[in-house]
């Protein structure tokens, strides 16, 4: 995925189905146009009651959001989608699908068109970046509900020496990132490239932090969310997270939200509902504790 971590939206407006201006009404938009044109936009969330099901796309072996275990999808995205399902009445159908070049590849694939091989497209897309460019490049999805702010962060094995020491004091030993992510960019680039020789790549952020727990690696950078669910998965390794801030990160973080297609918006708006009581209640903090994460709310949630 793309670095979403230009200018945060503060806050969005939400739009009822369709857009109707006052000259359009004045060049003869009958009522009876207008409820025809409304109910169009109501037929997603309908279908989705009649079939009795909630198709849900979320990314393939991005633990711990979501990952095939032993057959079943697993992860905090999915504990969420099935319980955006329940809320609705309906049964969660997860389909995992695997990340394309970019972000607008994926919202191809899984929301307004569908994939190759006949991947037909899902109801909503969840870890979606809720990010401004995003949103004005996009004209065939909606993004809404942003229920989580991502971050970066470090972590050393046991043996590691000091985690808050800058990344360039690990040179020489052996430190595992994520293969072409922002900390592998991070990383490459820092102090001059010091540490290029000493990278080692691996398939995921997870699997980065969790190569601490063996001692293949003294240190990492990857997102607080994998660093936070390998330390939990891991909890007698002796895995020490880094406090302070990353000197020179190129991103500060973004939030993650959730993707309809463009005449879905009032299931998109329900989900939506859905996700804020779920935040007030705090059941979306206990969907990430299960998994050893803390959950932090948006930026552009926030009031």
């Amino acid at each position: 995925m793309g670095d979403p971590h230009l200018d945060r939206i503060k806050a969005y407006r939400r739009v009822n189905g369709i857009c109707i201006n006052r000259r359009s009404l004045l060049q003869g938009l009958t009522l009876t146009a207008l409820a025809s044109a409304t109910s169009a936009f109501a037929a997603p969330l309908e279908k989705v009651k009649d079939l009795g099901v909630l198709r849900v796309g979320l990314y393939a072996d991005n633990r711990p959001w979501s990952w095939d275990q032993g057959g079943k999808v697993a992860g905090i995205d999915a504990d969420i989608a099935r319980a955006l399902a329940e809320a609705l009445g309906v049964r969660a159908d997860v389909q995992l699908f695997f990340a394309g070049e970019d972000i607008s590849d994926d919202l191809r694939n899984v929301v307004w068109r569908g994939g190759l091989l006949g991947f037909q497209p899902c109801d909503v897309m969840l870890h979606v970046p809720f990010e401004r460019h995003l949103m004005q490049a996009e004209d065939n999805v909606v993004f809404l509900a942003p229920y989580y702010r991502e971050t970066f962060g470090a972590a050393c094995s046991r043996d590691g020496g000091n985690c808050e020491a800058v990344p360039a004091a690990f040179k020489g030993r052996p430190i595992t990132v994520e293969l072409a992510s922002i900390p592998d960019f991070y990383l490459l680039g820092h102090a001059g490239g010091v540490l290029a020789k000493d990278l080692v790549h691996v398939p995921t952020g997870y699997d980065a932090a969790a190569a601490l727990a063996n001692g293949s690696a003294e240190f990492t950078v990857a997102t607080t969310a994998q660093i936070e669910s390998a330390v939990a998965d891991h909890a007698d390794a002796g895995i020490k997270v880094r406090k302070g801030p990353l000197p020179m990160m190129m991103s500060p973080g973004w939030d993650i939200g959730i993707a309809v297609k463009e005449n879905s918006r009032n299931l998109g708006f329900r989900l939506e509902e859905i996700l804020e009581q779920m935040i007030a209640d705090g059941r979306m903090a206990a969907i990430f504790k299960s998994h050893g994460v803390t959950w932090k709310p948006a930026l552009s949630a926030q009031s």
